[in-house]
């Protein structure tokens, strides 16, 4: 299997799968995040505890590139520190946009890494961003 269809199949999956779209029980923090290009809209809810990311999850609608953006960001952050999240966030937009190449540095993004191909589809980007910026603007608030 080609490793460019491995993507497109991780991407389809967390674009259907539910597990990270819910509600979070317990939520100490919840942000809304829109498009407004595009209308993808989601609502992020996070569970902090001690300054640990303890549940991530998100409701909304939006394109499958946007859905998977967001599943995979839930995954990646749970169990986190709130800074190491922030961190991890500024290196996939910086993926996203094209500042940040390096294969060992993305390995760090796991899943989320499968995304890279969207800083080629500049219609696509702010769709993939939309769950990451989402995240730091409700710590900043």
């Amino acid at each position: 299997m080609a490793i460019d269809s491995v993507y497109t199949e991780l991407i389809t999956e967390h674009s259907r799968d539910k597990r990270n779209r819910r509600r979070v029980e317990g939520a100490t923090c919840s942000h809304r995040g829109v498009n407004p290009s595009c209308g993808d809209e989601l609502t992020l809810e996070l569970r902090v505890e001690n300054g640990i990311i303890e549940d991530a999850a998100f409701t909304g609608a939006g394109c499958a590139i946007s859905q998977a953006s967001a599943s995979m960001m839930s995954d990646l952050l749970r169990g986190k520190s709130v800074e190491e999240a922030g961190r991890l966030c500024e290196k996939f937009i910086g993926m996203i946009k094209g500042s940040v190449t390096d294969e060992a540095e993305l390995e760090e993004l796991d899943e989320a890494a499968a995304l890279r191909g969207v800083s080629k589809m500049p219609a696509r980007v702010k769709c993939a961003v939309l769950p990451w910026h989402t995240y730091l603007a409700a710590i900043e608030t």
